[in-house]
């Protein structure tokens, strides 16, 4: 078991492109068919060590689950001043990308549930490169992965506390040509591949009589700070960046009525308030996700799924191009409204909104079962645009995914 989660946290290193801002719907195959609900009602052994703790004591001995999610991200990025003329929508070459997870719970007893589980949870990348000029040769790469140990206590028959420590593990590499505002000369500012490790706690809490369930978690705030990051005023020294993951807040409920299970969850992420997301004008995000499941036999299970939050990154107008007058984190150089959303467009668009999702479960035997689910996010484009439109700059995002999973329970 143990050289299977090793293996598991070091597949977990290639990048995902993920939906809610950076974040995934969903770590398994489960809870992405959900919509990436799990706060207010058990969706998997799994996913509830990641998503709320609580309610592990629902799946009883021993489980385990293994699987994989790949993701298929179409794209497209356009730069355009008048000086330069038009790029035209490029597409970007990073589009396919795998992430796996693997989570054991074992109940202890009566009482207590522990859980562990190894998740890529948020990410993002495009590729640029040898592409049109205009887009700066823009390449990037950001993962991030927890790997998580959590308890649930129950306290009664009706609530249960549960616990996560999260220690995570962070990649980022930005490849891109900068200006120098003296010459006008373009220079190859990336410093390469830099690492991050970090710790944070989640807390839980569940409630549930009859067909009725609701549930609440926080999870903390990961700071994060990567090494020789850029070169932004060509001094030969790389810059150092905080990219903290951002705090979170969720509630939501679930009832079951006869063979249908319905489930609806609220999250807050803090994007804004966080190092570095903040410095790149990211807002805060409120998450709606629902989640239905309708059971055809005592095997197998239909899922269908919902996800709903507004982009972080909004469109922008008569936005100042020439006024450095944003900090970013502990880059050197300074940076204006309109760099800032050139940045976010063509590095990093995490501008998805909607996402339509659907899969089911089926159990082979009482021992084994197999989890499948699909999410659809239809295309979204978000556009900032210059005082008096002299330069502009655009992308769209749209995404496909498919996740497989693996089950056991003893």
């Amino acid at each position: 078991m143990k050289k299977i989660l090793v293996v598991c946290m070091l597949i977990s290193a290639i990048a995902v492109y993920a939906t809610n801002g950076d974040n995934m719907i969903g770590v398994t195959p489960s809870s992405s068919a959900l919509g990436g609900t799990g706060v207010g009602a058990p969706v998997g052994a799994t996913d509830q060590i990641f998503r709320n703790p609580a309610f592990l004591g629902n799946y009883k001995g021993f489980n385990m689950s293994f699987g994989t999610v790949l993701f298929f991200p179409e794209v497209r990025a356009r730069y355009a001043d008048m000086t330069h003329g038009d790029s035209g929508y490029i597409k970007s070459q990073a589009d396919t990308f795998m992430v796996p997870e693997i989570g054991i719970t074992y109940q202890i007893n009566d009482k207590i549930t522990f859980g562990l589980g190894a998740f890529g949870v948020s990410g993002m990348g495009v590729d640029y490169r040898n592409r049109d000029p205009r887009l700066s040769n823009m390449n990037t790469n950001f993962q991030f992965m927890r790997t998580i140990g959590a308890f649930a206590y129950r306290i009664n028959e009706n609530w249960s506390l549960g616990f996560g420590l999260d220690l995570a593990w962070g990649s980022l590499n930005i490849g891109t040509f900068l200006q120098e505002p003296d010459t006008g000369d373009y220079f190859e500012a990336g410093g390469g591949v830099s690492q991050a490790f970090g710790a944070g706690t989640q807390l839980g809490i569940s409630y549930q009589k009859g067909n009725l369930t609701f549930g609440a978690m926080y999870q903390s705030s990961i700071p994060m700070n990567y090494d020789r990051v850029l070169d932004t005023n060509h001094d030969g020294i790389f810059e150092k960046m905080k990219l903290e993951q951002p705090e979170e807040i969720a509630i939501g409920a679930g009832y079951k009525l006869n063979s249908w299970r319905f489930m609806f969850d609220i999250r807050w992420i803090g994007w804004n308030d966080a190092d570095g997301y903040g410095d790149f004008l990211w807002d805060n995000q409120t998450v709606y996700a629902l989640g239905i499941e309708y059971t055809v036999s005592k095997y197998t299970t239909l899922k269908f799924g919902f996800n709903y939050a507004e982009s972080p990154i909004k469109n922008g107008e008569n936005l100042d191009l020439m006024t450095p007058e944003h900090k970013v984190s502990d880059l050197e150089a300074m940076f204006s409204d309109f760099q800032v959303a050139w940045f976010n467009l063509i590095g990093f668009p995490a501008i998805t909104e909607e996402h339509y999702s659907l899969g089911f479960s089926h159990n082979f035997n009482e021992t084994f079962g197999i989890d499948f689910g699909f999410v659809y996010a239809p295309k979204k484009t978000v556009k900032a645009v210059s005082i008096n439109e002299f330069a502009l700059t655009e992308a769209s995002n749209r995404q496909y995914s498919f996740a497989i999973g693996l089950k056991w329970h003893f």
